[in-house]
């Protein structure tokens, strides 16, 4: 992943309507998906300001949001105790390092953060080796958008992301099933200068 100026823009990064919406979209597609249960560990990578994880907070047993940006954390530290959570944490990582991720989670989400990763094999096999017996991985992401999505591209590895191949990369790091759904359209200015529609897909795997 790469820094960019998240940290700078934590303070007003929910402050856009468009990301509330999209994030609630892929959050209503996800709980429609996924069993979620109130004594599930879940994990939320690159979770950001936290806008996924509070809204998946009341719904499992606990929530670590993980990121690399220590602004974004902070406004989701701010939200904790805002909205009195007390069934969830925050985790500082290293770029492009998973070591601080251990554990037995039961569910696993990913909003938005994998077009940050420039190779998403070892990610997606650590994934599995921290996944419970039966857990669940999540991930939301663009279909494949031209590398028009995003204004700026510093730090953004990939235009999206074909469905089917990312299915495959699931099956080669060891998940044992698969599906994908669409999660979410939303429409913005492009980098073209032309106000554009972009669709984002929810892929699911689960570990054996």
């Amino acid at each position: 992943m790469h820094l960019r100026c998240f940290d700078d823009e934590a303070a007003t990064w929910d402050d856009k309507p468009r990301r509330s919406v999209l994030i609630e979209d892929i959050f209503n597609t996800m709980k429609n998906e996924i069993p979620l249960r109130r004594d599930m560990k879940a994990l939320d990578f690159g979770c950001g300001t936290g806008a996924l994880a509070m809204r998946l907070a009341p719904l499992v047993g606990f929530i670590t949001g993980a990121d690399i940006s220590r602004g974004m954390l902070d406004v989701f530290k701010g939200k904790m105790v805002e909205h009195h959570v007390n069934n969830a944490e925050t985790l500082l990582m290293e770029a492009d390092r998973y070591d601080a991720l251990t554990g037995a989670y039961d569910l696993i989400v990913s909003s938005m953060t994998l077009h940050h990763i420039e190779n998403i094999s070892p990610l997606l096999k650590h994934f599995l080796n921290i996944l419970a017996p039966g857990g669940y991985l999540a991930i939301a992401d663009l279909d494949p958008d031209g590398g028009l999505f995003h204004g700026e591209n510093a730090g953004v590895f990939h235009a999206g992301f074909d469905r089917e191949t990312l299915r495959r990369s699931f099956l080669e790091a060891g998940f044992a099933t698969t599906r994908c759904v669409t999660a979410a359209e939303t429409e913005k200015p492009a980098a073209d200068g032309h106000t554009r529609r972009f669709s984002l897909f929810l892929m699911i795997g689960r570990r054996a």
